[in-house]
């Protein structure tokens, strides 16, 4: 699938790249809170009951967690083909190639370091956003103090589009342990609108974020910064939009 996906005359490489990164990310949807969000659980995490992790086991009684562990060495060890498409022409696979990129074992900071060179010369609010995202993702996997900070300047600075100022938001909360301050409850409020949410819902972190006709970034400024709402649900009679 990796071939597919950086094979720029293959017909299908941009629905390869699309759900490349699927495998390597177990029990994802619907996942919003601040000590889950962006979240990689590598390696298993045995315990008194049985061998396997808290990813499960598949189907074929395969322990989850394995396979994405091995999804996530797969795209590492591709990753040089795949940093190319940081700089590709179509914004949707800027933002699809930075989503399979953030689930790379980043030890030497390589693919950090081209985020941040990406996003010197990003132009596109959502590409932009992709790029926060990406880059909380692979700092939360090995935690980088100066990275957190960068990220918090990144949605205070109001010379930046909305999209890049929200995602920023979210991920500088699972950064760090600090509580929200009111300036980013107040950011947040004011640019976290429904027609904005839905638009962000093509970063594909919002996506999986989502559930219940809730935009992934609405569940995401809920379940963060106002827990104690209640979960929504599907009512069976409401009438069709």
């Amino acid at each position: 699938m990796i071939r597919v996906a950086t094979d720029h005359h293959h017909p299908y490489h941009a629905e390869a790249l699309g759900v490349l990164a699927a495998p390597a990310r177990a029990r994802h949807f619907g996942v919003a809170s601040r000590d889950e969000f962006l979240l990689h659980r590598s390696g298993l995490h045995n315990d008194a009951r049985d061998d396997y992790d808290d990813y499960g086991v598949e189907v074929t009684g395969y322990p989850a967690g394995w396979s994405v562990a091995a999804a996530r060495a797969a795209i590492t060890a591709e990753a040089p083909a795949l940093l190319p498409l940081l700089h590709h022409p179509d914004p949707a696979i800027r933002i699809d190639a930075s989503y399979a990129l953030a689930t790379v074992t980043d030890l030497d900071h390589t693919v950090r370091t081209a985020f941040a060179t990406r996003l010197t010369t990003e132009q596109d609010p959502m590409a932009r956003a992709a790029l926060i995202l990406a880059t909380a993702e692979t700092s939360r996997a090995r935690s980088n103090p100066p990275t957190t900070a960068w990220i918090r300047e990144r949605w205070q600075d109001p010379a930046e589009a909305p999209e890049v100022r929200l995602a920023a938001g979210i991920g500088w909360l699972c950064l760090t342990d600090e509580p929200a301050p009111d300036v980013l409850h107040a950011t947040v409020d004011g640019l976290a609108t429904d027609e904005r949410a839905r638009a962000m819902d093509v970063l594909p972190w919002m996506t999986a974020a989502g559930g219940c006709g809730e935009p992934g970034l609405l569940r995401c400024v809920r379940r963060m910064l106002r827990p104690e709402e209640p979960e929504p649900y599907d009512d069976p009679w409401a009438p069709l939009p």
